[in-house]
């Protein structure tokens, strides 16, 4: 009974961590190409009372062991980085990825992060950024005097100048994939960063073999949805209430064994 609490106990902070990551998808519900978390879990370790093959009482020999576990524990978080809708913004500067890919980002100390989001803007510099600043990826530079600015499905940028009749090729937007996006690490801002689980970054061009096309004018939508947020909490509810009850029930239980001595 004792062992009872304690394996409840472990339930109950583990659907605590699981409604935590849920309200997290369901706050982001309208953050542009956020991903939705989801909480995975593992068994704790097991109390052998009886191994198998070992005689009983009566001589006999039981075809199975006799265990007795000591509760869960959340062992990961993964992201389902399922392509979210594309929403049509208008803005010559946003640009949404239908397909695998990242868009590649230069941070402040140098290293590289990576972003499904593709709502730009132009520094002070004329350089491509991303709305806190940082550089976008090959490090174009926009000129001034530019009246429009185009981007294929294969990332070539191409910015028409006030005076110039044909537009002027800026360079290409490259993509990049991992092996396993699901080991990236979400450092926030929309942002995510390689670790040894996500393997190193594969680069390549827009619309090619096993990447994505980018659109341009709009921009990528979270892919949490709503009801099945909805149907996880009132199951990690249900679990939770469970697990307090298990507690009670344990308690009780204990309650009636103390009283026997009376």
């Amino acid at each position: 009974m004792y062992r009872a609490l304690k394996t409840a106990a472990t339930g109950m902070y583990a659907q605590q961590l699981n409604v935590d990551a849920i309200a997290n998808n369901i706050a982001n519900v309208n953050t542009t190409s956020f991903k939705e978390t989801n909480v995975e879990f593992q068994d704790l370790m097991y109390q052998t009372i009886r191994a198998t093959g070992t005689p009983d009482q009566q001589g006999g020999t039981p075809p199975a062991e006799l265990q007795v576990g000591d509760g869960t524990i959340p062992s990961a978080t993964t992201k389902d980085f399922g392509q979210g809708a594309l929403t049509p913004t208008q803005n010559q500067l946003d640009f949404g990825i239908q397909g695998d890919g990242f868009f590649m980002v230069r941070m402040p100390d140098g290293s590289e992060a990576y972003t499904r989001d593709g709502s730009f803007q132009v520094s002070a510099n004329g350089n491509l950024v991303t709305s806190d600043g940082y550089i976008v990826e090959p490090g174009l530079t926009i000129p001034q005097n530019t009246t429009a600015i185009q981007v294929g499905t294969d990332g070539t940028v191409q910015a028409t100048v006030a005076g110039q009749t044909n537009p002027v090729t800026l360079g290409q937007l490259q993509l990049a994939k991992f092996v396993n996006p699901g080991g990236l690490s979400a450092t926030g801002n929309n942002l995510y960063a390689e670790t040894p689980a996500s393997g190193t970054p594969i680069l390549g061009n827009a619309a090619s073999t096993g990447f994505g096309q980018i659109e341009q004018g709009y921009l990528e939508s979270s892919n949490v949805s709503i009801v099945n947020e909805m149907v996880k909490m009132i199951e990690a509810e249900r679990a939770y209430e469970l697990n307090s009850k298990t507690i009670q029930t344990a308690d009780t239980m204990i309650q009636l064994a103390d009283n026997l001595k009376q």
